[in-house]
């Protein structure tokens, strides 16, 4: 008995190191945690998502001009890239850009390119030219099933937040919008000229003296919860967004609270969290405890946000000891997290934005280097991903 006294003491005083947990239950999350490379590629890429098996698939973005864009499966060890598909240039003299993917309860990959959703079987001896599963969705960006098998997605740098439900026949419906930035018609708004807000502005590629730089993606990476319910990331504000369905997937969150704004922009209690260190995040994922991990892509850091709203660092790259820059990586523009049973990956884009600027240092982006790469966590997740789609 004395043993177990003296031993609850010494943990009481030292907690076990690299590990913090929010209040509620324990929820470790490394901290601070490594990163490596899994795997560089040749061209640039965003999305990432991994079939049943347990493979990381990712597509290439613009090759060039009229050519298609390589999908590639990536597994096995030391980690191998196949090409399984491919995403049609958009025109003879456009270059497709794929960012979001999503997998099917059937095994099929959708992704996400322009104003269009394509879909796909990967194959690697076939290669399929993916077909047009849905369009009509300006700036689509991220991609999530619901569990009824409708597919939902955000309007990207368009800006004006909005977030359509697709149903599995290809339907596209306006389901809500993220409010804007700026309440002007060119945002959605109803406002002519600039309207009223505000505008989120990068350092660099923005200066004092011009306005580039300039941040009004409010609808990104998409999430859906164990509960049913949608998280969307908000890029400019570094925020989440939580829309709530009741059981016949209808939405309860409220819309309709500013006059200025479409009557089917959400309220502000939609509002789930907002954080400094959430500035610039990309993509979102969920871990079976409901822990939300978003990539903040122009701070170079892994965040995670807790069922009751802690928000953690997990990782930054630390500043070079010359330059006091963070764009040498390991992160390099995080854009898609994906948790794949206990581990932890991210693609990397290299954008030439904040943190990352300028972008040629660092392992991707520079003369003669790769363009793309995923970096996984080195540090095994207690708590394991949650399966997608969500059932």
């Amino acid at each position: 008995m004395r043993y177990r006294w003296l031993l609850g003491l010494f943990l009481a005083a030292f907690p076990c190191a690299g590990w913090s947990s929010d209040d509620d239950h324990p929820r470790p999350f490394p901290h601070p945690a490594t990163f490596s490379t899994l795997i560089t590629t040749p061209l640039q890429i965003e999305g990432l998502t991994a079939d049943e098996a347990g493979n990381f698939h990712t597509v290439g973005r613009s090759p060039g001009v009229g050519l298609s864009c390589p999908v590639w499966r990536i597994g096995g060890a030391p980690a191998t890239a196949t090409v399984v598909g491919h995403i049609p240039a958009p025109t003879t003299t456009g270059q497709c850009s794929p960012s979001g993917l999503a997998f099917d309860a059937d095994g099929d990959l959708f992704v996400a390119d322009g104003d269009k959703v394509y879909r796909l079987t990967p194959d690697a001896p076939a290669s399929p030219t993916a077909t047009v599963f849905a369009t009509g969705v300006p700036g689509t960006n991220g991609l999530a099933f619901d569990r009824d098998g409708s597919l939902w997605t955000g309007d990207g740098t368009t800006g004006q937040g909005r977030v359509w439900k697709i149903a599995p026949g290809g339907a596209v419906a306006e389901a809500f919008r993220v409010p804007p930035m700026r309440n002007s018609s060119a945002l959605g708004g109803m406002l002519t000229g600039e309207g009223v807000g505000r505008q989120v502005r990068t350092f660099p590629p923005g200066t004092a003296a011009n306005t580039a730089g300039g941040q009004d993606l409010v609808a990104n990476g998409l999430a859906f919860d164990p509960s049913g319910d949608l998280l969307v990331a908000d890029t400019a504000r570094g925020a989440i967004w939580k829309v709530e369905f009741d059981h016949d997937g209808d939405m309860k969150t409220p819309t309709g609270c500013d006059a200025t704004l479409t009557a089917d922009t959400l309220c502000l209690e939609a509002l789930w969290v907002a954080d400094p260190r959430l500035e610039g995040v990309d993509g979102i994922a969920l871990d079976r405890a409901g822990n939300v991990w978003a990539a903040a892509n122009e701070r170079n850091a892994i965040v995670v946000v807790t069922r009751r709203l802690q928000v953690i660092e997990v990782f930054r790259n630390a500043p070079d000891g010359a330059t006091l820059l963070r764009n040498g990586g390991p992160l390099e523009t995080p854009t898609s997290p994906f948790l794949r049973e206990r581990t932890f990956c991210t693609a990397n884009s290299d954008g030439n934005r904040r943190d990352n600027s300028p972008n040629t240092a660092g392992e991707i982006g520079g003369a003669g280097q790769p363009r793309g790469k995923i970096s996984c966590m080195d540090q095994v997740l207690l708590i394991r991903g949650l399966p997608l789609p969500v059932e």
